[in-house]
C-alpha cells in the first residue's frame, strides 16, 4: 500500500469522526473516492490564512487533510474544506435510493461522495454555473452512472424533486423553487449569507406542517449567482436574529408575522418552530 493510500484511509477515519454519524459508509466513501482525481494534475495550490501555496510535489498525501485546494484562483473557487463537508453530509444523512440535487458542484469531488452514498438506486443531479468547471466535472464523473451534470443556473428554473438539496454557494435566502422541490422529509443544506457579516450553515427539513430550519455552524462560501443580493424591501437579520431562526415560510402560504427573523420577498424566516406531526398551514 502506498503512502497516499495510507493517508487517504486515515483521512477517511477523521472525516467520519467529524461527520458524527452512525453510518459506516461515510468513512468508506471518503476512503474509496480519490480526491486527487477531481483536482487536476499536481502539485496543487492549497489555500490557508490569507493566501495560497503549492504542495511540494504531486504526492496526493498532501491533500488528504483539511485543506482548501484552489480550482480557479481568479474567481476564488476552491475544492472546499473536507471537515465542513463531512459535517454537512452527516447532517443530511444520504440514504440508498434517494435523489440528490447538488448546487455548485465544482469539479465533482463532493458530488462523487454523495453519489456513492445514495447507491443503490439513488441519483445525483449536479449543477455548476461555471462552464469550464462543469466540463471538468462531467469528465471526472463520467464513470458514475447515477450522476447527471448540468452546466447551468440552478436559480433560474425549477429543480427536480429531491430528497436532498446540497448547496455550495451562499444565498441571502433559498429560492422558493428550492423549497418546493423538497420531497416530504427532504433535507436542504445551504450557506446562509443574508448580510456581509452573517454566514451560517443551515439545515432545512420539509415536514408535514412546513419547513423546519436549524442553523448549526458558521459557514462562508462564494456567492450564488442570482440569489446572493437582497432586494431593497428585504428585512435583513443580525447574526443574533439569524441564529434564532427555527423555520422557513413561503409568503404565499402565510404573510410574515411578528416571529419573522428575516424577510426576502417570497421567502421568510421565523423564530417559531415547526411541531412534528402538526397538520395544516400555520
Amino acid at each position: 500500500m502506498s503512502g497516499s493510500d495510507d493517508a487517504r484511509k486515515f483521512y477517511a477515519k477523521l472525516m467520519a469522526a467529524h461527520a458524527r454519524s452512525a453510518d459506516p459508509r461515510i468513512e468508506e466513501v471518503f476512503a474509496s473516492v480519490p480526491r486527487e482525481a477531481f483536482l487536476g494534475p499536481g502539485p496543487w495550490t492549497v489555500f490557508a490564512g490569507d493566501g495560497g501555496f503549492k504542495t511540494p510535489t504531486a504526492d496526493p498525501s498532501y491533500i488528504y487533510q483539511n485543506v482548501l485546494v484552489v480550482l480557479d484562483a481568479d474567481k476564488g473557487i476552491n475544492n472546499g474544506e473536507p471537515v465542513l463537508h463531512a459535517m454537512w453530509i452527516g447532517k443530511v444523512e444520504p440514504k440508498p435510493g434517494e435523489t440528490v440535487t447538488h448546487i455548485g458542484a465544482g469539479t465533482g469531488y463532493y458530488t462523487a461522495l454523495l453519489a456513492k452514498l445514495v447507491e443503490p438506486g439513488g441519483s445525483v443531479t449536479a449543477f455548476e454555473i461555471e462552464a469550464d468547471l462543469a466540463a471538468r466535472a462531467k469528465a471526472n464523473l463520467a464513470a458514475y452512472g447515477n450522476v447527471e451534470v448540468v452546466a447551468g443556473d440552478a436559480v433560474a428554473g425549477p429543480l427536480p424533486p429531491s430528497d436532498i438539496i446540497y448547496v455550495n454557494a451562499a444565498v441571502v435566502a433559498p429560492p422558493a423553487a428550492w423549497l418546493r422541490a423538497l420531497k416530504p422529509g427532504g433535507r436542504l443544506v445551504f450557506p446562509w449569507r443574508p448580510a456581509e457579516r452573517v454566514g451560517l450553515a443551515v439545515l432545512v427539513t420539509r415536514m408535514e406542517a412546513g419547513f423546519a430550519c436549524q442553523p448549526f455552524m458558521g459557514s462562508w462560501f462564494i456567492p450564488c449567482a442570482g440569489a446572493s443580493v437582497a432586494g431593497p424591501e428585504a428585512r435583513v437579520p443580525t447574526r443574533e436574529r439569524a441564529i434564532r431562526t427555527r423555520s422557513i415560510r413561503l409568503s404565499e402560504d402565510k404573510a410574515p408575522d411578528r416571529t419573522a427573523t428575516a424577510v426576502f420577498g417570497d421567502v421568510w424566516f421565523s423564530s417559531r418552530a415547526i411541531r412534528a406531526g402538526a397538520g395544516g398551514k400555520r
